[in-house]
């Protein structure tokens, strides 16, 4: 038998391994449920861990969420397939974290909120809310299969299971520890599995370098593969991936995942107090850098261990996507229980990216969607059991929608250009919000709903036409010189034979199409901002109305006139305070 062709699986001590980890992250659910001092029977316990949070774990948890298995996955598949220009989002990451911590968050902390879409009934009306809301919660359905999907191809891979009888288990333990624990247990939960994340990564790092001969022997056979490309200075838009397209569409992208995201905002209020809240921002920024520089160096492993026969021409793998589990296998299947490790790694990633986009999405239902209609309040016990019904629901439907999944083209561009449709849209209705005082709720209707349609329109045809093969990305050479000979031979033949039978003639794309997909993010936001400012104008702006400091970014405060506070210090009081009172103060 081609030695090539052996696959390598699971032995027992890897299903421990990896079985530890899931029942550990249900534990971590049944304590705080059940044996915790402070059970999660309230909302505020619920949604915000009763706002008692420390720096660590907190910083932990957005590192795991933001890092997820699409991250660990798709990143080292990107540096094999297209070359490194991609590891240069690093470059953008400082600047988020000082525009959110300056920007963005004071206003949030300020006002104590739940729900980040509070913001937009304070500062517009509730109709902006709900479009906020609904629009962050289609982007979390978009999202939450993908991240499903990738811990359940890597499992696939490395023991030969189908992904579908996967998918389900791996849903029902996140759902299980979300549902029982709420925000503690996801945080906590999520501390444990950025441990287990970055010890998975750093033995596979160590062992595949010393497999293919050092740091220098990787760099080298990288090189003379293509694939080293950081500072692409062209300004073309289309381009895939140039320095600019990556560090300004990353920007955007970044600035919208974090600064207004309910997630990362539902974590910093969990925090006592704002300067908390800016050095867990730091601790993120760093880890997010140093998790991001070793996926992207796992691709140059990759490729280097594969620079003689690509594993994907060769058939021993379907997708790029694959790639990782593929190569963890051949370096560390002889070792008991590290591919177990390294598995368990990937699922940490997307089972914490998974537990805080339910959390966070129940957040936002309960808050934006239910509690406004509601007249008679609910009890406590009886609020906190309906958001643990809204969990069950909510996982429920990201697991069939993991069935489309499949069908989209690399994760890295499929899950940021699907992210776009939303994320554009929000950051440009809460950037007119916070730092345009004369922005109406017209405005910020308009352009919110004009902004989303664009920005879906490109992304979904984007991927339909990716998907009929009428837009194909160049990649990087690969060689299959070093595969077994008498495969080659076969390959050769085959080749031939089927010579021609794709050659077949295609239009260009629409020029929107075109568009590289890291520029979405960004797209959407400018045109939001601008038709929201020109349909202010159009419709009067605020007449007659000031809005208050406090809902204004910190940035805009020194351009605004003298107010009178309105709102009294103490933050109990300041959380009750009437909406109009709070809207608008009239001249």
């Amino acid at each position: 038998m081609d030695p090539e062709q052996v696959e390598k699986y699971f032995d027992v001590f890897d299903y421990i391994v990896f079985a530890a980890m899931l029942l550990i992250s249900a534990l971590i659910g049944v304590y705080f449920a059940f044996f915790a001092k402070v059970k999660q029977n309230t909302t505020s316990e619920y949604l915000m861990g009763s706002k008692t949070m420390g720096i660590f774990p907190i910083s932990m948890s957005l590192i795991a969420s933001y890092i997820s298995g699409i991250s660990i996955l798709g990143i080292p598949a990107e540096m094999y397939t297209y070359g490194t220009q991609f590891w240069m989002i690093i470059t953008s990451e400082c600047l988020v974290s000082i525009t959110m911590a300056v920007a963005y968050l004071p206003v949030f902390y300020t006002l104590q909120i739940t729900s980040s879409y509070e913001y937009l009934n304070l500062r517009f009306n509730q109709t902006v809310r709900l479009l906020g809301s609904t629009l962050f919660l289609l982007k979390m359905l978009l999202y939450i299969p993908i991240v499903i999907y990738v811990p359940a191809l890597a499992f696939s891979q490395v023991t030969g299971i189908n992904l579908h009888l996967i998918t389900p288990i791996v849903c029902i333990v996140c759902i299980f520890y979300t549902t029982l624990g709420g925000l503690k247990a996801v945080v906590w939960t999520d501390t444990i599995q950025t441990v287990v994340m970055f010890g998975a990564l750093i033995v596979v790092i160590i062992m595949g370098n010393i497999s293919i001969g050092g740091f220098e022997e990787v760099w080298s056979r990288n090189d003379a593969g293509g694939r080293l490309e950081f500072f692409n200075l062209d300004w073309d838009p289309t381009i895939r991936h140039s320095f600019w397209t990556v560090s300004i569409g990353n920007y955007f992208g970044w600035l919208a995942s974090c600064s207004i995201n309910q997630a990362m905002v539902q974590r910093c209020l969990a925090m006592p107090s704002l300067a908390s809240a800016r050095v867990t921002i730091g601790i993120l920024v760093i880890g997010i850098m140093i998790l991001a520089s070793m996926c992207c160096y796992m691709g140059l492993l990759i490729f280097a261990s594969y620079h003689k026969c690509d594993p994907i021409t060769r058939g021993s793998i379907a997708k790029s996507d694959q790639l990782l589990p593929y190569f963890v296998m051949k370096i560390a299947g002889a070792v008991p229980g590290l591919p177990g490790l390294f598995v368990s790694g990937v699922f940490s990633a997307a089972l914490s990216s998974m537990s805080t986009g339910l959390n966070s999405m129940t957040g936002v239902i309960f808050e934006d969607l239910i509690k406004p209609h509601i007249k008679k309040p609910l009890s406590e016990s009886h609020a906190s059991f309906l958001m643990k019904v809204i969990v069950v629901l909510i996982g429920s439907i990201c697991v069939g929608l993991v069935f489309l999944v499949e069908k989209m083209g690399a994760l890295i561009q499929a899950s940021g250009s699907l992210a776009a449709i939303t994320a554009g849209p929000l950051l440009g209705i809460f950037t007119l919000g916070m730092f345009f005082p004369f922005a109406n709720p017209k405005g910020a209707l308009a352009g919110g709903i004009l902004s989303g349609t664009l920005v879906g329109w490109i992304s979904i045809g984007t991927q339909l036409k990716m998907a009929n093969k009428e837009i194909i990305f160049p990649q990087k050479p690969v060689s299959v010189e070093g595969c077994n000979a008498n495969w080659i031979a076969e390959y050769l033949s085959s080749a031939v034979i089927n010579e021609g039978s794709s050659s077949k003639i295609t239009e260009e794309p629409f020029f929107l199409y075109q568009l590289s997909y890291m520029y979405y993010t960004a797209l959407g936001a400018i045109v939001a901002i601008i038709i929201g400012i020109l349909v202010s104008y159009l419709t009067g702006c605020n007449k007659n109305r000031l809005i208050h400091k406090d809902l204004l970014s910190p940035v805009v405060h020194r351009f605004l006139p003298e107010q009178k506070s309105e709102i009294p210090e103490d933050k109990d009081v300041k959380n009750h305070i009437k909406l109009s009172q709070l809207s608008s103060i009239i001249n």
